[in-house]
């Protein structure tokens, strides 16, 4: 459902499509953008708001898409350019909008700029030394490689993804045009990957302990996003961008979303925290403070899936009432509606992923049937192997179960578009959190180890069962 055009992102729920593994539809075993075009009704049924797909352009796929070749063209893996336009259409035509990914950090070592600049043309475009630093990959092992000449180029991520030079004025004007490409085809907004690592510290100075990190969040990069949001707002509609930055305090953070700079930023101490009332009350209050445009998060397709994390089923339940009783706007990673636990299983000679062991939360989405890969597209394959013991988990086995992780998420979702104005704590015994909003609306989440007084009032989403009008431990509801 569209959220008024008056800044509809503030409180949106968006949903995040990882291609590869939300539905199949030529059988290949990969999911692909006709797959997730037929299954956009289940998702406007669901009641988000948006969509945002990871990556689904031309690469070699040594980061799962974020090694980019080209930003203007599909990869053959997922379907055309044809198929975009389609996929848009139907989002469009149930209500949703749409986010894609957009990668400025770097390029794949497959790009042309990158094989011209092997070949000793254009080199500028990336960052190339002599004499490397003592940078560090976040894939591991140093961040510099050397190439036939004896220099070196720096990669923060795999050595097939080149980092760009953003102090070069080709790569700005490149990346103006891309937007530019996917705002003209009718993208209500990006993702943008790595935020804050754009601009390096001038000198390329080695990292040393206790010092800023050198290659993030330097203050170059917000004239990047002041650029970025003249172009959004060229279009109508109230196109966004949300950023991914990390490492990084709310009020740094809060920087990249000022008023004529991105317009969101992921909420990564909140998605890293543990079930633990006085944590999540630091974190909630300290994002409220640094700014009026939150957004939280409890999973997403680089961290580990959060009822793996949290322990349980029932806490991943009350996470959910919880987190989308926040004021804000809230990301939904595919498959948390369903309950999915972390897959922690994958044989290693199975595992694909190049950074930090993400294929468990990977998994494609179980569909219907008895038996994988469960209805994920019309043959027996799927890319990363899914547990036998999903059949229970399947859309089909949960849609209608009144007591399902689903029937939950789609409770919450109906009841949320009523919920109203700022978050006010109230008065609650230790371990904990409860807060009301305007309407007479107040949430209760009990992450003590004993049951807590219900709240009174007419409950109206419960993430469990209340027996005799107590509220049990890992437990949450809303009350009015």
């Amino acid at each position: 459902m569209l959220c008024a055009v008056d800044s509809w992102w503030r409180s949106a729920v968006i949903y995040q499509v990882y291609p590869r593994s939300f539905a199949d539809s030529d059988g290949d075993g990969v999911g692909d953008l006709p797959g997730i075009t037929s299954r956009l009704p289940y998702l406007a049924e669901l009641g988000v708001d948006a969509i945002w797909l990871s990556p689904f352009y031309r690469s070699p796929m040594v980061d799962g898409g974020y090694d980019i070749a080209d930003h203007r063209d599909v990869d053959p893996l997922f379907g055309t350019l044809a198929d975009v336009d389609a996929l848009l259409a139907r989002a469009h035509g149930l209500g949703l909008r749409v986010i894609v990914d957009i990668v400025p950090n770097h390029t794949s070592a497959a790009h042309p700029w990158f094989r011209e600049a092997l070949a000793g043309d254009g080199r500028d475009r990336y960052i190339f030394s002599n004499v490397p630093n003592n940078w560090q990959s976040l894939f591991g092992g140093p961040a510099w490689t050397r190439v036939a000449d004896g220099s070196w180029y720096l990669h923060l991520f795999d050595p097939a993804q080149p980092d760009l030079n953003w102090r070069n004025p080709q790569v700005r004007e490149e990346f103006a045009a891309i937007l530019r490409f996917w705002l003209d085809r009718g993208v209500d907004g990006f993702r943008v990957d790595v935020a804050h690592g754009l601009v390096k510290a001038v000198g390329l100075p080695d990292l040393a302990g206790g010092a800023a990190i050198p290659y993030f969040d330097q203050d170059e990069v917000h004239e990047v996003y002041r650029e970025w949001r003249k172009i959004l707002e060229e279009y109508p509609g109230e196109r966004m961008a949300v950023a991914e930055v990390f490492d990084s305090t709310p009020e740094r953070v809060a920087r990249y979303i000022r008023g004529d700079e991105l317009h969101q930023a992921f909420n990564f101490d909140y998605l890293e925290a543990p079930w633990d009332a006085g944590i999540l009350r630091r974190i909630i209050d300290a994002s409220l403070a640094a700014t009026d445009n939150a957004s939280w998060v409890l999973s997403n397709h680089d961290r580990q899936r959060h009822r793996t994390r949290f322990g349980s089923v029932a806490r991943a339940r009350a996470a959910a009432v919880l987190t989308l009783a926040l004021p804000g706007s809230a990301y939904v990673y595919q498959g948390d509606e369903l309950g999915l636990p972390e897959v922690l299983d994958i044989p290693a000679e199975l595992r694909q992923d190049p950074g930090k062991d993400r294929d468990g939360c990977r998994v494609p989405l179980p569909w219907l049937g008895d038996a994988p890969p469960f209805g994920f597209g019309p043959s027996a394959r799927s890319w990363l192997p899914m547990p036998a013991d999903w059949a229970g988990l399947t859309v089909q086995a949960q849609r209608d179960d009144p007591g399902s992780v689903l029937a939950l998420y789609k409770q919450i979702l109906r009841v949320r578009v009523r919920l109203d104005g700022p978050l006010v704590w109230l008065p609650a015994q230790q371990d904990v959190l409860l807060f009301g909003r305007d309407g007479g609306f107040v949430c209760a989440a009990n992450l003590s180890g004993a049951p807590v007084a219900l709240p009174a009032g007419e409950v109206v989403v419960a993430s469990g069962p209340l027996p005799d009008g107590e509220l049990p431990p890992d437990t949450a509801v809303w009350v009015r």
